[in-house]
């Protein structure tokens, strides 16, 4: 048995196999990984958290069927798999699962971005799966930007994630900020003084952090709330500096979840806002922000990742009498390869390692466009692997493959040679060559003059012998002469061989272009992967220069690609 293929079920095992052999007799005798992978996980759902493993044993089960004849596959298949074209009689998994206590028509859900970075496609499927919930019960959708830091926010993050959920199809009935709400967030803030549930502090941080792994209270526990009340006056008058008084919740300082041991509510932050400038100098935390905005906007359901506690906040609604929402929690969307963590992020675009939070190898939501990846992707793959509690890494290869069957049917071809070497054609026709631009549906011909001189790319011609029949697609029949810096070949007719080996070509009317080749981010070990984006220098054929920048169309034999700018494509992968 294959490495990887152990921990998983007899059943699964045999429909990774039957799936390999499906997708193989309907791709000329080649099963693609990602189907494979995408078909299993639709029909074992419980599987989406082990999908590292369903991933390498699909690999061995397409690497054993791929080394097969289409004779043996087909053999393989009927006597294996009888029923395989019959429809699945399991149950596979067609939307989200049913939410707690949800009544159609009376449920609010919110999308709850800190606006201090740019949107990932984490927060893409996160903010997917609320949408979709909101459509299921028809319910409302808050857009709330948490914040809450000056120092952190940026007007181009509060940009980032609106254009990123539009891109997305995500329609919202309402938006706000935190920051608008400060004076409510305030009214709280003070009912917990007055009622003994917080206090002012002002311990150094090392000493709060101290006391806190011990799980000692500081003498300021027992201030009277008469005493807390005057200096959190103070706090909003900024009376104080900063650093010199925070608001403590009083909470549990045994508690095994150190969030509860009387964690800070309140904090100056002398850094203007840049939405409310120098107006506020007192801001909330994340957790009692929370608990008093999900009540203002009458949130019924929370759905987040599991990253964030939640027992601080029950106990703040809790203190403050306020109501207490469903809340869902799942693990971070994070894909191999490649973190959607800022502090992992951050520091490959401070040192240059990327271009820049779009770049194509970056989990951004703009680095993701540029790869050519369309949001009916991401939603597909969200509907697919919903949402688990345990944490574990989504494959690429998955959401590459659902893109590149939405793709499949809309997208140009496009010819593209890289690493191009001349080859002459003796004896050739001059010929006015007209070429769909898609082998099924109807996108259009181009019409390309040909005077039997070409340029096709060095791996191929490398991989022949002088002598050797190989066709010039949509054209004609080559036999190879001689190779080198620069090629000679015989026209050698226009019957169509089988088995006769394809070449792109483009003609001396070409356009040069660069294609770059994103990879994950990093390996196995978790250092930066310094060869993670490729370059192919290569030749487009002549149409590629009346492409829009955006468009999306296929290299046959390569793949996917997005024109990025004139000249410079990204491979979808």
């Amino acid at each position: 048995m294959v490495k990887g293929q152990s921990e998983l079920r007899e059943e699964v095992l045999a429909a990774l196999e039957k799936g390999a052999l499906l997708n193989a007799t309907k791709h000329a005798g080649k099963a693609e990984v990602g189907a494979v992978i995408g078909r299993v996980l639709a029909e074992f759902p419980d599987l989406r958290s082990n999908s590292g493993a369903v991933a390498k044993a699909a690999q061995a089960s397409v690497q054993q069927v791929n080394s097969m004849s289409s004779a043996q596959q087909a053999e393989l298949l009927a006597r294996k798999y009888p029923e395989a074209d019959k429809p699945a009689q399991r149950e596979t998994r067609s939307g989200l699962d049913p939410l707690p206590n949800a009544v159609k028509g009376k449920t609010a859900f919110r999308l709850p971005p800190e606006p201090s970075g740019f949107m990932t496609i984490g927060h893409a499927m996160a903010f997917t799966i609320n949408f979709l919930y909101k459509e299921m019960y028809g319910g409302q959708l808050w857009l709330r930007f948490e914040d809450t830091n000056p120092r952190k926010v940026q007007p181009l993050y509060y940009d980032s994630f609106r254009s990123g959920a539009k891109w997305l199809g995500i329609e919202w009935d309402h938006e706000k900020n935190v920051s608008d709400d400060l004076e409510i967030v305030y009214s709280h803030g003070k009912k917990l003084i007055e009622s003994g549930h917080a206090y002012a502090c002002s311990c150094p941080p090392e000493r709060v952090k101290q006391l806190r792994f011990e799980g000692k209270a500081c003498e300021h526990r027992e201030t009277p709330p008469e005493a807390s009340l005057r200096t959190w006056d103070e706090l909003l008058a900024k009376k104080h500096k900063e650093g010199e008084y925070v608001i403590r919740f009083k909470g549990d300082m045994q508690s095994l979840n150190f969030s509860l041991r009387d964690t800070n509510l309140f904090r100056t932050i002398d850094h203007p806002h840049p939405l409310t400038g120098t107006k506020y100098s007192l801001w909330p935390t994340y957790d009692l922000a929370n608990a008093v905005e999900d009540e203002v906007c009458g949130i019924t359901h929370i759905l987040r990742s599991s990253e964030f506690r939640t027992e601080l906040q029950q106990l703040l609604r809790e203190a403050l009498g306020l109501r207490t929402p469903e809340v869902i929690q799942f693990s971070r969307f994070n894909f191999k390869g490649t973190p959607v963590s800022k502090r992992l992020l951050r520091p490959l675009v401070e040192q240059k390692l990327v271009t820049g939070w779009d770049d194509p190898r970056m989990p951004t939501v703009e680095g993701v466009k540029r790869r050519g990846i369309i949001p009916e992707a991401i939603r597909q793959f969200t509907l697919l692997v919903g949402y688990t509690k345990s944490e574990h890494e989504y494959d690429w290869s998955i959401l590459l493959s659902l893109n590149r069957k939405l793709l499949d049917p809309v997208s140009k071809r496009i010819f593209f040679v890289p690493d191009p070497v001349e080859l002459t054609v003796q004896g050739a026709p001059e010929r006015d060559a007209n070429i769909s631009f898609h082998p099924q549906n109807d996108l259009g011909s181009r019409t390309i003059p040909t005077r039997g001189v070409f340029f096709v790319a060095k791996p191929d011609l490398a991989a022949i012998k002088e002598g050797t029949l190989f066709r010039l697609m949509d054209l004609y029949n080559v036999k190879l002469k001689s190779s080198g810096a620069k090629a000679t070949g015989d026209y050698a007719g226009d019957e169509l061989i089988d088995g006769t080996r394809k070449f792109q070509w483009v003609t001396p009317d070409h356009e040069e272009v660069r294609a770059l080749s994103p990879g994950a981010l990093f390996d196995d070990a978790g250092n930066f992967d310094k060869e993670s984006l490729k370059v192919l220098g290569g030749f487009a054929e002549e149409a590629y220069s009346s492409l829009k920048v955006g468009e999306v169309v296929q290299l046959p034999r390569i793949g996917f690609a997005r024109v990025d700018s004139p000249g410079v494509l990204v491979l979808s992968g």
